[in-house]
């Protein structure tokens, strides 16, 4: 699928001059009839027989499909064990418990993240130490964390934010001569690469999330990988009520075997149902990644013409590195218009665009802004994005025709809205 070169159709928008166009948040007509949802998963008639094929087999729950999902994601992110669980909080809440993390141990996460990250070290009372951001890739800032390095340190949980890589030999270079563990955080970013490999083989522990709005969707659920047996063998256990067998292995066979609470674990496992679709979404992930950099081009060749009224975080085009666009990051200098940054998503979801925002830095939360008396001007780079971010839709499934929408329906609500 390709683009067309045909701009007309935008050619004459300048974001300098007053727009002639009212905007459907004042009463006007929207750029579109329909919604175009941010997010929306992508099935396809694949998912829909594995699924009917599980219903039908009468094992629905953690079973056959999902050990031949986790077999067929280890393989595809280089690890030698990959564990199918719920959601990746639980995966980033067992990492911390499969490391014997808790209270009195300090954890650093970057404040640019979702709630789940930091919440996960709060439930296995330890700390969480907010950190800044790099202000070109939006993922945790190495420099940042030196500083806040401390004896109370015992993990890192740095977040491949958007689909783009950390600095990871950086941030280990930190870490492992003081024995502090490096728990990735890859919820956007399965099909990531860093320096060549894949992002889920290079740290002790890395988490996925296949939520309904990810690059990989099983709805809800997630997934662990690591190279560590030993660690496979804790992850294994805590997933599910700390049993000693899990209910494939006790039910599959004609053998009737007792299974023992060995430890206080968790019901944190995935359903066969969920994997069913995990195992085309995943054959599917190259094609969605190639459709998405088509869309992310197009909409960085149109946005180039706005000029420095916003901004694109940078992607690496090296062939060792690459971002895998989860997110469609567009910042908007505020400053150049009369309305702040959630006016103008409230002026584009009028328009039927889906756009969001994502994300509200954590230091600015209620929580962690007032237990830990956190201030804006101890996280500039985070609080600059978190007043200027717009997340636009990127799904691979989106048309050419849906894709030149949200450019036009942009460049109309900023010319809208400029000073």
């Amino acid at each position: 699928m390709r683009f067309t070169s045909d701009k007309s159709r935008c050619a004459n928008l300048n974001i300098m001059q007053e727009s002639k166009n009212r905007l459907a948040v004042d009463g006007a007509a929207p750029q579109r009839e329909k919604m175009l949802l941010f997010g929306a998963p992508s099935f396809g008639q694949e998912e829909f027989d594995e699924v009917l094929d599980t219903l039908k087999s009468g094992w629905i729950s953690t079973g056959p499909k999902t050990k031949q999902f986790e077999q067929e994601f280890a393989e595809y992110v280089g690890a030698n064990y990959a564990i199918g669980l719920n959601s990746c909080t639980a995966g980033l809440h067992l990492s911390l418990v499969a490391l014997g993390i808790g209270p009195g141990d300090h954890v650093i996460v970057p404040t640019l993240t979702f709630g789940a990250t930091a919440n996960v070290v709060e439930h296995v009372g330890a700390r969480p130490v907010l950190v800044d951001v790099d202000a070109a890739t939006l993922t945790i800032d190495p420099r940042a964390v030196e500083r806040a390095l401390t004896p109370r340190v015992k993990a890192i949980i740095p977040v491949h934010y958007a689909g783009m890589p950390c600095d990871l030999d950086a941030l280990h270079a930190l870490a492992d001569p003081r024995g502090i563990a490096i728990i990735e955080d890859a919820a956007h970013a399965i099909g990531a690469k860093y320096k060549g490999h894949a992002i889920g083989a290079l740290s002790p522990l890395t988490n996925f999330s296949f939520y309904a709005n990810k690059n990989l969707s099983t709805a809800e659920g997630g997934m662990v990988t690591t190279n560590d047996a030993a660690l496979e063998e804790k992850l294994r256990v805590y997933h599910l009520h700390g049993l000693s067998r899990d209910a494939w292995k006790r039910y599959h066979t004609k053998a009737y075997s007792l299974s023992e609470v060995v430890t206080p674990g968790f019901k944190y496992n995935m359903t066969d149902i969920q994997a069913s679709l995990g195992i085309h979404q995943l054959r599917k992930q190259e094609a969605f990644i190639a459709r998405r950099e088509q869309i992310a081009s197009f909409y960085d060749e149109a946005f180039s013409e706005l000029g420095s009224m916003v901004w694109t975080p940078p992607r690496p085009h090296d062939g060792q590195n690459r971002h895998v666009l989860h997110l469609y990051s567009l910042l908007v200098d505020v400053t150049r218009l009369r309305v702040d940054r959630n006016q103008v998503i409230s002026a584009l979801l009028a328009e039927n665009i889906g756009a969001s925002m994502h994300f509200n830095p954590l230091h600015a939360m209620p929580y962690y802004r007032d237990k830990y008396g956190y201030q804006p001007s101890d996280f500039p780079n985070a609080q600059c994005v978190g007043e200027r971010e717009i997340s636009l839709p990127v799904q691979p499934q989106i048309t050419d025709a849906d894709a030149q929408d949200v450019v036009e329906a942009v460049k109309k609500v900023l010319s809208a809205y400029a000073r």
